[in-house]
């Protein structure tokens, strides 16, 4: 370049803008989402659903890679050790984001090596028991609690899950003595219920509603504050239980230091796959409810959820196993 003038202004413009091509070429080669539950589950339905297009609009295949166990954390393990280049994602609900680091002893910290990128959808979650069990409603179900104290179980997707802590809140507002058994995912929860093993499960409906609609569980209630259209006719907890409220978000993070124009990138490219009306169609018929974020509104979502769900894990002196 003949002009130095013109050349300082270029690499002015390099300096202040050190990633700007950052995201020109990515992804050229298949991109890792690791799932922070177990097939089945509903972070895994979300995440199939979801997968399917981001792999179209990114021009790459996303493998998904179930990593479930310790409340989330292996797969957050995993993310947050890998390359900050956008080819390892974290898929996880709440349970691991916002739960799992108030009683595990993690070996990485979501806030500082974890970067939020966009929120796929939010889902309430539905008490559904063992079909044998003599209750077909909350009330019946804290009145046999009540008669048999210690004698309910209540399955989990893991030790500090979402399901996990909502059962830990039904607890307390029910006023119930009811014992967590903890599984290595909700769709192994699932099916313990299905088999009689277990009494008594909180999940997402992205995964209980095939179990529900085919008569395997019975709904009980669902834990949103009002009912469902999905489920029109199951009553919210909180009719019996006033207050009462719960639920799941699922979400995708990357390991933090990821350039900033990959960031971008994958949130615009998320969006677009969300806002499809195909993919919104098989999200809502999954009980999900598709809603899109900026990473910065999400990791608003974050912090708001880890300080509520703190509260929670603090009354109920939930402790790692």
């Amino acid at each position: 370049m003949n002009n130095p003038g013109a050349l300082l202004i270029v690499l002015g413009a390099i300096a202040a803008f050190p990633h700007a091509s950052s995201a020109q070429g990515y992804p050229s080669r298949p991109v890792r989402m690791v799932v922070a539950q177990a097939a089945g589950g509903p972070t895994d339905v979300v995440t199939r659903i979801f997968a399917v297009r981001l792999t179209e609009l990114l021009g790459q295949q996303v493998v998904v890679d179930n990593r479930p166990g310790a409340g989330g954390s292996v797969a957050g393990d995993i993310v947050a050790h890998a390359p900050a280049d956008g080819y390892t994602l974290c898929a996880a609900a709440n349970g691991t984001v916002a739960i799992a680091p108030h009683f595990l002893k993690l070996s990485y910290s979501v806030t500082r090596d974890l970067t939020p990128v966009a929120l796929l959808g939010n889902s309430p979650l539905a008490l559904m028991v063992y079909p044998g069990l003599p209750a077909n409603s909350v009330k019946e179900l804290i009145a046999l609690a009540k008669a048999r104290p210690g004698t309910i179980n209540f399955a989990s997707s893991g030790q500090g899950g979402t399901g996990h802590l909502a059962g830990e809140l039904f607890k307390m507002m029910a006023g119930v003595n009811i014992t967590h058994v903890p599984y290595k995912g909700a769709g192994p929860a699932l099916v313990g219920v299905v088999a009689g093993e277990i009494q008594m499960l909180i999940s997402g409906l992205s995964s209980g509603l095939p179990y529900i609609k085919q008569r395997q569980v019975r709904a009980l209630a669902v834990t949103s504050p009002k009912r469902l259209a999905v489920l029109p006719d199951t009553p919210a907890v909180a009719e019996t239980v006033p207050g009462y409220e719960a639920g799941s978000w699922y979400a995708i993070l990357t390991r933090a230091g990821t350039p900033r124009p990959i960031i971008d990138l994958l949130n615009q490219e998320s969006v677009k796959a969300i806002n499809a009306p195909d993919i919104q169609s098989k999200l809502i018929s999954a009980g999900v409810d598709p809603e899109t974020l900026t990473p910065e509104q999400l990791g608003v979502k974050i912090r708001t959820d880890t300080e509520r769900w703190g509260r929670v894990v603090k009354a109920a002196g939930v402790k790692q196993q």
